[in-house]
């Protein structure tokens, strides 16, 4: 153990900077960063003889640090480099255009346009073209055959404006991200000694030399050596793969590496190694972060490899496996090494629901183009060949072969607008959007989805200190010499004895990098620097009128003997310092139930020390801590226990014998003021149906009276409040395993846990979403400062981290970080995420009325006239409006309050709801007759020239341009109906809130003016009148009164209409899939969907497999349950490490139905499906791949009942049991003892 061995430093104050170069090179650093523990002390020896002669080198001082002069800072960054990584190059506007360009249908419709442009310019001699038959003929004066190339071009330009507002929205999409990543970098400080003095700085900003103090809870920025460590324990398993924590000492190993975390203890390093040269950066270089793309292959081929390696060494479950880079501005590279290591995230909720309806869409508006095509041919050759009966002949070919083009146009037009590919546009949009505003209310989101997610959540585990309060700790009561003080007491009234060992204690044993300022402005509080607890008996220091810091300086930190730093599993923390007769004294704080069982005396008035027996200390709980506990103080016992000379050394590492017999000073009252705003932030997450837990390590009376504060606790409620030892005696079976049904009976009432480890706000947070009580799988928000957090922030559903309190730890495993700590933030979260899956339904809406009308009237007209109504520059133009305009307009709508008092939608809830249906349909229908009515009979209302059956090169009609005119109007007009999807009477409400929304509306109005009235013949349009413009406004502007037509009827009558949209589970990927998915980086479900054919012949082969089982069962009468298992071992048991380590995964119940056809619509979604480690697999039964016509029947079922589950605890079920089997070679996964598996023995 260091005993805190400064191997002979610690007076050397040698003058640190003579100007001349370093006595060692960039090279010998490197070399020595790479050698690790005794190896690394030899060659530290050898090269340098001691850390002192590195430092003398490297022109430091172990105590006093760098000068800090900006010409040294400098020189150092030229000589040894900077502390960042150079980020990959982002992808060039070029680049994006390129990948917009693979679009398919844009590419279908390039190929279309470059036909049509060719044929276009071929003219057969006017003789001929008499005999190609009446649609060729007609009437051509020169300009209209020149004409001819106009359709091509346009599209050609429209397909050009689609690519270039693709191409805009991604580069804008990726710069926000990087900005946000520098954000996140930027705001990484780390505490240095520079000049003697302790400060901040960016971790950029750290050079070779610089001293770094390094404490609990840190990501360390740089490679160095420790110089001085307080039972420091590292977790380099981001860079090792080796869970357990590693002991840094001094004499055994001091080699400290960046992108690891101090679990434990305290110290200070001596940077050695900083950006491209640290441990870290040499990974990064090796995966080509820094170099150009020209190696991609190897690096794929790396990263392959990296892959394969982290499923052998499954490190942790991805906290520090993400290894977070060191500096400032790698955005984009600091994600594609996150891709790398994370195991795959599925997309999220709502991009799931979204990709698969998209599909189901797109595969509809496929059939619709084709049937149109086809019915365009076969009408032409019909009435070409054999009604007008002409012979085909060759010098007509062209002619024909252009109809064909037009044809082919035409159907690819009715596909594009088919296909709503401002989906993933508008969900882009509202999320980035979402996100920016969502920084001004303070939340940094680190991953897109986690808003849009965070709109569904039913629960939140919150932390107490920090979160709910101020997080601005004073003592507020304290119990000194047998006197119970309801105010700090005077320091006369305390017996001077008592008084001096108390302030030495709180002095030393307080982490020195916690201390009181002065205040920033004048007449402000001072303020806190470090450790809030600690702070605040720093403070009452102050109060007692006595320095802390005076002693400090005459005990450094080099001087204290051994320090045991404050964790999880001790809840105390102990200083020994050495006394000049040799013996020791230790002081300890620490949660005074768990002290005082360890004092045996206690300091009474007259500053002597008496027994303290259990009796005494039963009536202390009852007297002091008590009272305290319910006015909703934390209390903290401060204890000090001496080692005489005369007992010799004690055994340190021996902590049990070592922290026993104490004395007990005092025990102090801390307040932690409840923050003004959060009372009022928690009833409205209550209204929203969204139940606040609060989850604390503090004891249970403080927690219940801060909890009554808040609001969490209502008088006249039904609720729990539970320690952690109670709450895990009652999820804890005889053998000690979790069960699920046993946290099922507790979580939905429990609303306080106090006095809890990291360990069950983990158990408390799998437990909620792995149930299955409550009919939507619970989606649950966690928040978290500490790294003992970790693990709890992972596994939910979206993840809080504190930004100023929050350890580094913290903020890597969570999704959003809270910039001002505060709780309100999270309820303007859930406002936003609320918001976004209201804007992409509103956008839906819209899109889809459009689509469902735009296809038909395609189709129809097509079919009865020969040719669109709607030209393929028109409906590229509408396709504009629709998708790219309507979704920067619709999704970029500002949350209201009202989206408060709601209930959350939940994971199957679809996207498209049963009111949207009707008024998707209900406009839909309206629209088509308006459109119907223009076509065939406009001519007579308008008095205008019928422009049906024109011929192929014809000019442009009024009745066209009417028909094309009014459609346009009547979707603006409808864009302002879809911004309520609820059915709501005032479509008006706050629309100019929304300036982006006005504007585009007004915008596209203004560009159909011109396209009508000056577009001419690229857009087939002629100039109308004012009276007709009056009509076309007029029919669009009824839309809106036909909206309040539609809301007037009551969903509820409207049976027929179905819902769409559900969003797709884990469960329905089958786990050899999951691996095929392991190289992507997302699992594709448009994809997936066109593999769906193969599982309905196993779905059915299923049914009737289990029902003839079931038959079978009864005839010989055997009880069905006997071949499965029983239902109480059917919950699954998960078996926790009992460290707070990230090796805790994802593991899910499954339980089997007999009649479970609709597997997807009722099982929970599962998050990550990491294999779980803990889990006993069960040896998948080996399946033939079943041949394509079903066997008999009869010789299927075994006639053997099925063994049940070998495994009762059924660690089983999570090993392969996914209900849906998905491709044909892959046989039906499933535990043995399912109902599923009498077909595998069978196929």
């Amino acid at each position: 153990m260091a005993n805190n061995s400064y191997s002979g430093v610690k007076n050397s104050t040698m003058e640190a900077n003579h100007n001349g170069e370093f006595n060692c090179t960039l090279k010998d650093l490197r070399s020595l960063m790479e050698l690790r523990g005794t190896e690394g002390i030899t060659r530290i020896e050898e090269s340098y003889r001691d850390i002192q002669g590195l430092c003398n080198r490297l022109k430091t001082s172990p105590v006093d640090g760098l000068s800090g002069q900006p010409a040294d800072i400098e020189k150092r960054k030229t000589v040894f480099g900077q502390n960042l990584i150079p980020p990959k190059k982002p992808k060039t506007f070029l680049q994006l255009v390129w990948e917009a360009l693979q679009d398919v249908t844009l590419i279908i419709l390039e190929v279309a346009a470059v036909i049509s442009l060719g044929l276009s310019f071929y003219h057969p001699p006017d003789a001929q073209r008499e005999h190609c038959g009446k649609a060729a003929g007609g009437v051509e004066d020169e300009n209209e055959s020149e004409a001819g190339w106009i359709e091509g071009a346009a599209i050609l330009l429209s397909v050009i404006c689609v690519v270039l507002v693709t191409a805009f929205n991604d580069w804008s999409k990726e710069k926000q991200f990087r900005g946000l990543q520098n954000r996140i970098e930027q705001e990484q400080k780390f505490t240095v000694v520079r000049g003697g003095q302790v400060i901040q700085i960016p971790v950029a900003e750290i050079v070779v030399g610089d001293v770094a103090q390094i404490k609990y809870g840190d990501l360390l920025p740089a490679d160095g050596i420790l110089l001085q460590g307080n039972d420091l324990k590292i977790d380099e398993s981001s860079l090792t793969g080796e869970s357990d924590h590693v002991k840094k000492t001094l004499e055994k190993d001091p080699m400290l590496l960046s992108g690891t975390h101090v679990m434990e203890g305290s110290g200070k390093m001596l940077v050695t190694a900083v950006g491209v040269n640290s441990q870290t950066g040499i990974i990064f270089t090796l995966l080509g972060s820094g170099e150009d793309d020209d190696d991609d292959e190897e690096e794929k081929k790396k990263e392959k490899e990296e892959k394969k390696k982290q499923r052998k060494t499954k490190a942790q479950d991805g906290a520090a496996m993400e290894m977070q880079p060191l500096n400032s501005d790698e955005g984009a590279e600091a994600e594609e090494k996150k891709k790398a290591n994370l195991p795959k995230k599925e997309k999220s909720v709502l991009q799931g629901k979204l990709t698969k309806l998209a599909v189901q869409i797109g595969k509809a508006g496929l059939v619709a183009s084709a049937i149109t095509v086809i019915i365009l041919v076969v009408r032409f050759v019909i009435d070409t060949f054999w009604v007008q009966n002409l012979p085909w002949i060759k010098e007509c070919t062209p002619v024909y072969i252009q109809f064909f083009v037009k044809f082919f146009i035409i159907g690819v037009t009715v596909l594009v607008v088919a296909v709503p590919e401002g989906l993933p546009l508008a969900v882009t949009i509202s999320l980035a959007y979402s996100v920016k505003k969502m920084m001004n209310d303070n939340n940094l989101v680190r991953h897109l989805d986690a808003c849009e997610t965070m709109g569904n959540a039913t629960a939140i585990c919150s932390d107490k200190t920090g979160t709910l309060t101020m997080n601005r700790m004073t003592v507020v009561q304290a119990y000194i010499g047998e006197k119970h003080y309801k105010k700090v007491p005077e320091p006369e009234s305390i017996p001077s004895s008592s008084l001096d060992m108390l302030i030495l204690g709180i002095a030393v044993n307080c982490a020195y990098t916690t201390k009181i300022m002065p205040p920033e402005k004048e007449g402000g509080l001072p303020s806190q620097v470090g450790n809030k607890t600690e702070c605040a008996l720093l403070g009452f220091a102050i109060d007692l009128k006595r320095d802390y810091q005076a002693i400090r300086n005459e005990v450094p930190e080099e001087k204290l003997y051994k320090v045991y730093t404050f964790n999880s599993v001790r809840k105390s923390m102990s200083t020994v310092l050495k006394m000049a007769d040799g013996s020791y004294r230790m002081f300890s704080k620490g949660a005074s139930e768990i002290l005082l069982k360890k004092c045996c005396k206690i300091l009474i008035a007259n500053g002597e020390p008496k027994v303290f027996r259990p009796r005494d200390r039963d009536d202390m709980v009852k007297k002091v801590i008590e009272p305290m506990a319910s006015e909703g103080l934390r209390t903290i016992c401060l204890a000090y226990r001496d080692f005489p000379v005369s007992d010799g050394e004690p055994d340190w590492d021996n902590e049990n014998d070592i922290l026993t017999g104490l004395t007990c000073i005092c025990v102090v009252g801390i307040e932690d003021p409840v923050r003004p705003e959060v009372p009022d932030a928690i009833s409205k997450c209550q209204h929203a149906g969204i139940t606040v837990r609060m989850v604390t390590g503090d004891n249970i009376n403080t927690a219940r009276a801060i909890a009554t504060k808040c609001g969490i606790l209502q008088p006249g409620d039904d609720f729990l409040c539970l320690e952690g030892k109670e709450f895990n005696r009652r999820i804890r079976n005889e053998k000690g395993e979790i069960e699920q049904e046993r946290i099922d009976k507790i979580w939905p009432k429990l609303r306080v846990l106090a006095r809890s480890s990291p360990t069950d706000k983990h158990t408390l947070v799998k437990g909620i979403i792995d149930s299955t009580v409550a009919e939507q799988r619970q989606v649950v928000a966690v928040t978290g400062d500490g790294t003992n957090d970790g693990p709890a922030l992972k596994k939910a559903d979206v993840g809080f981290a504190m930004g100023i309190a929050g350890t580094d730890v913290a903020k890597e495993a969570s999704d959003i970080i809270l910039t001002d700590d505060n709780f309100s933030s999270i309820v303007k979260a859930v406002m936003w995420g609320r918001n976004v899956y209201d804007s992409i339904s509103k956008f839906l809406q819209f899109q889809l009325t459009v689509n469902v009308v735009a296809v038909i009237v395609a189709f129809t007209g097509a079919c009865i006239t020969q040719d669109s109504p709607l030209k393929a520059v028109q409906m590229l133009w509408v396709n504009l409006i629709m998708d790219t305009f309507a979704s920067l307009a619709l999704a970029t709508e500002p949350p209201t309050e009202s989206l408060l008092l709601r209930k959350p939608y939940g994971r199957n809830k679809p996207l498209i709801s049963r009111t949207m249906m009707k008024n998707i349909l209900g406009h839909g229908v309206y629209q088509l007759i308006i459109i119907f009515t223009l076509l065939f009979a406009g001519e007579r209302l308008f008095d205008i020239d019928n422009g049906r059956n024109a011929p192929l090169h014809a000019p442009p009609s009024e009745h066209y341009t009417i028909v094309f005119n009014t459609f346009v109007l009547m979707q603006l007009f409808n864009e302002i109906n879809a911004r309520k999807i609820h059915g709501e009477r005032n479509v008006f409400e706050g629309i100019f809130n929304n300036l982006i929304f006005c504007s585009i509306v007004f915008g596209t109005f203004v560009i159909q003016i011109v396209i009508v009235q000056f577009g001419g013949n690229p857009f087939s349009c002629v100039a109308l009148s004012i009276d007709q413009w009056l009509w076309c406004t007029f029919l669009g502007f009824s839309s809106l009164l036909w909206g309040q037509v539609i809301s007037s009827i009551p969903t509820s009558r409207l049976k027929f209409l179905k819902t769409a949209g559900h969003g797709t589970q884990k469960e329905e990927i089958p786990d050899e899939e999951l691996e095929e998915l392991e190289d992507m980086d997302e699992i594709d479900h448009a994809e997936r969907e066109l593999r769906r054919g193969q599982i309905l012949w196993f779905r059915g082969l299923n049914r009737i497999q289990t029902q003839i089982r079931v038959v079978k069962a009864f005839r010989s009468s055997i009880s069905l349950y006997e071949g499965l298992e029983k239902p109480e071992s059917r919950s699954s048991i998960h078996n926790f490490m009992t460290h707070p380590e990230f090796r805790i995964e994802d593991s899910e119940p499954q339980i089997p139905l007999i009649d479970d056809t609709d597997a997807e619509d009722d099982a929970p979604t599962k998050r990550n499906s990491a294999s779980p480690r803990n889990a006993t697999p069960t040896p998948p039964s080996p399946t033939p791949s079943p041949s394509p016509s079903p066997s008999p029947i009869t010789t299927a079922v075994p006639s053997t009942p099925v063994s049940p589950s070998p495994n009762q605890n059924n660690n089983a079920v999570e090993s392969s049991n996914h209900l849906l089997p998905e491709c044909p070679k892959s046989g039906t996964p499933s535990a043995p003892g399912s109902p599923l598996h009498s077909l595998e023995t069978s196929l």
